[in-house]
């Protein structure tokens, strides 16, 4: 057996984030050790998945749940390499069966092994996202279908890795946090089989990456009214970063980027093969809307007493207490080709396109005609312009900015394809642009 000293692995420490007083409470810890009686914890950021519009179907219960804020820990649990071991597969059982030590082993054949032994970190806080719902894993995640919901049924099976990713945040100023792939199970192992993408860096490390992968994109601009796509990248088991492999599984991994790290940044997306997350960071919540802004918006949306043109009658936006249920009488409709929005009505149809194809009495277009809902989950707001826009085809209303943002942001899916999506419910926007602008008619007295 070989011992080669503390290699450390993954990017340098950075310092371009600014320190937030007062930031807000977290679901999943309590306040540290130095925090006084009373007093919030420190918020590192928010995870919020894509496609649930603010509540999984089911409920929000516990740790499986739409949106996760991580915040410092009573005590730090971080963890960080120490020393690497080159040993003979028999050994390998014997090394791992310490569940105490945490560790990452690399099999590179059947007669030879490599260990990466982990050693505590005072100064991080580690958290683990996942499909297992064992203890270690505090944020579980589950297949998203496009529409808003969890797969479900024996014949779904699941893309997303049992121990898919970790997050380690810095549990002091300016709290950067930093993603890698893969989680630590419940032998506090990581283990990467002989089949499994996995190299020696050119300075005798190790590194590899996760079967289907973790990509990450950070928008250009930060997550704001300027903000503009960026690239996807993918993330190393040590939290170096590659560009994508030909396929999502491919065993040859991609070109290393050195010039980007795995820092979260506001607005970042993080796809585990099933699942896309938006990473926010505390400065920029406090930017986005609030629940209670986008209540005051549907209420004045619903003060001007918008019209439907042909029946007349008054259109209202539903309370976000009644949930998407089957839509009322004064629920507004769209025809999502040209924006006119109506009140339901049964004529128009054109059911040699499809049950859902309407032609529109105004323009005469011809395309999918769906109710309005008003997306609720906040974080996914890039402003807090008024509700202008409506996603097409599924008809989720939010502000220009937000709408047009999310209909050039290609989100990943399957082994190698990328679709625009909305950010609510997760349906495949269509139509030239993916969104509309809405066209309402006032009252005419």
């Amino acid at each position: 057996m070989v011992l080669e000293g503390n290699p450390e692995v993954g990017s340098p420490r950075t310092s371009d984030l600014q320190h937030l007083e007062n930031q807000g409470s977290c679901v999943l810890s309590s306040p540290g050790e130095d925090a006084q009686p009373g007093e919030e914890p420190i918020k590192y950021g928010e995870l919020i998945v894509l496609g649930y519009n603010g509540c999984l179907a089911s409920g929000d219960k516990g740790r499986r749940r739409s949106r996760l804020a991580l915040s410092r820990r009573p005590h730090a649990n971080g963890v960080k390499p120490d020393v690497m071991h080159h040993i003979s597969t028999p050994l390998v059982s014997k090394a791992l069966s310490n569940r105490g030590q945490h560790s990452i082993s690399y099999t590179l054949s059947r007669s030879h092994s490599v260990i990466v032994e982990y050693t505590h970190d005072s100064d991080t806080d580690m958290f683990q996202i996942g499909r297992s719902t064992e203890n270690m894993i505090d944020f579980v995640v589950t297949d998203t279908s496009p529409g808003g919901g969890a797969a479900e049924g024996p014949s779904a099976q699941s893309t997303i890795s049992r121990y898919a990713c970790r997050i380690l945040c810095d549990r002091r100023p300016p709290y950067t946090s930093r993603i890698y792939a893969a989680g630590f199970d419940a032998s506090s192992n990581i283990f990467l089989g002989e089949r499994a993408a996995k190299w020696r860096t050119p300075d005798g490390l190790m590194d590899g990456l996760t079967t289907n992968g973790v990509l990450v994109m950070h928008p250009a601009g930060g997550f704001s009214e300027d903000s503009a796509p960026g690239v996807w990248r993918e993330i190393s088991v040590c939290g170096n970063v590659y560009t994508l492999r030909d396929s999502r599984s491919a065993q040859q991994r991609g070109k290393l980027v050195e010039n980007e790290s795995n820092v979260l940044q506001d607005g970042s997306l993080i796809d585990l093969c099933g699942a896309t997350l938006l990473w926010r960071t505390p400065a920029g919540l406090l930017r986005a809307p609030t629940l209670k802004q986008l209540e005051a918006q549907r209420q004045e949306a619903n003060a001007a007493r918008p019209q439907c043109p042909v029946g007349l009658s008054t259109l209202a936006f539903p309370s976000p207490a009644r949930g998407r249920t089957a839509p009322d009488k004064q629920q507004p409709w769209v025809y999502v080709r040209c924006g006119h929005v109506h009140g339901y009505h049964g004529w128009g149809c054109r059911r040699e396109r499809g049950p859902q194809e309407r032609e529109c009495p105004l323009c005469r277009l011809v395309g999918p005609y769906v109710p309005l809902w008003l997306g609720q989950e906040a974080g996914l707001c890039l402003d807090p312009g008024p509700p202008s826009h409506a996603f097409a085809p599924c008809g989720h209303v939010c502000s220009e900015k937000t709408a047009r943002y999310w209909a050039q942001t290609p989100l990943p899916h399957g082994t190698h394809a990328f679709h625009a999506a909305c950010p609510f419910c997760g349906a495949w926007l269509t139509g030239e642009h993916g969104c509309v602008r809405l066209i309402f008619q006032g009252p005419l007295d």
